[in-house]
C-alpha cells in the first residue's frame, strides 16, 4: 500500500507546482509583463528555480501553455453549460453572451484573450474551434445563411474582442447589456430575424456565480480569475 500511495503523492506534488507555474505565467501575462527572468516567475510562484525545468523547457513553452490553458478552461466551461441546448443558434448565442460577460467577471483571463486574440482566433484549442462548431451545425440546421463560415467565425472573434477592449476602456458601461447586444446584432448579420434574435437574446442564462465557485482552469479556478 504504501508503495503505491508514494507515486500518488508525487504526482499530485509535480502537478501543483505545474499550477503553480502556470497561474504565475498566466498573471504576468495579464500584466503584459513577459520580459521577465525565470527566477521571478518561480519566487511568483513560490518553487523553486530547478522545478520548473521539471515541466518546461522555456518561458515561451510556459506562457504558451498559460494562455492555452486559460482560454481552454472557458471553452470546455461554454461546452457544459450549452449541452443540454437542441437549437445550435442558441448555443451560440449563450456562449458569445457569456463570454461577453467574462470581461468583467474575469479580467485577467479577459486580458489574455485581448493580448492573444489573433493567434486564438485560429487555434485548435479554446473558444474558436467552439465558436465554428456552433456556426457550422446552426448552417446545417438551417438557422444560419451565411455562404462563408470561416468569415463569420473572424466576425466573432472581432466582435468579442473589441467589446472586451470597449469594457476595459469604459469600466462604467453595463457589460451583460453590452453582450447581449452584440450577440443579437452577429444574429441577425447571420440571417436569424430581429424579433427572433431579441428572443434568443433574451433567454436566461446559467449562474456565473455558481460556474465561479465550482469550475477548474487546471492551475486557476474561476473564483481564483474574479478574485484577482
Amino acid at each position: 500500500m504504501a508503495e503505491q500511495t508514494a507515486p500518488r503523492r508525487l504526482d499530485r506534488r509535480r502537478e501543483r507546482t505545474r499550477n503553480a507555474l502556470v497561474y504565475a505565467a498566466q498573471r504576468l501575462l495579464a500584466e503584459r509583463r513577459t520580459d521577465v527572468a525565470i527566477q521571478e516567475i518561480t519566487e511568483l510562484a513560490d518553487v523553486g528555480v530547478g522545478s520548473f525545468y521539471n515541466h518546461f523547457d522555456s518561458k515561451e513553452d510556459l506562457f504558451r501553455a498559460a494562455v492555452a490553458e486559460a482560454l481552454e478552461w472557458w471553452g470546455v466551461t461554454m461546452d457544459r453549460l450549452t449541452a443540454d441546448l437542441d437549437d445550435p443558434a442558441v448555443a451560440y448565442a449563450q456562449s458569445l453572451r457569456m463570454t461577453g460577460r467574462l470581461h468583467r467577471r474575469h479580467p485577467e483571463l479577459s486580458r489574455i484573450l485581448l493580448h492573444h486574440g489573433l493567434e486564438l482566433a485560429h487555434s485548435d484549442r479554446g473558444l474558436a474551434p467552439r465558436a465554428h462548431r456552433d456556426i457550422l451545425a446552426a448552417v446545417h440546421a438551417g438557422r444560419f445563411r451565411t455562404e462563408d463560415p470561416d468569415l463569420a467565425l473572424a466576425l466573432t472573434a472581432g466582435a468579442v474582442l473589441s467589446l472586451g477592449a470597449l469594457l476595459h476602456a469604459q469600466p462604467e458601461r453595463d457589460a451583460a447589456v453590452s453582450a447581449d447586444l452584440v450577440a443579437r446584432g452577429l444574429l441577425q448579420q447571420f440571417g436569424i430575424p430581429a424579433e427572433e434574435a431579441a428572443r434568443i437574446c433574451s433567454l436566461d442564462l446559467p449562474d456565473l456565480d455558481l460556474v465561479d465557485s465550482t469550475s477548474t482552469a487546471g492551475t486557476t479556478t474561476g473564483q481564483e480569475w474574479h478574485q484577482a
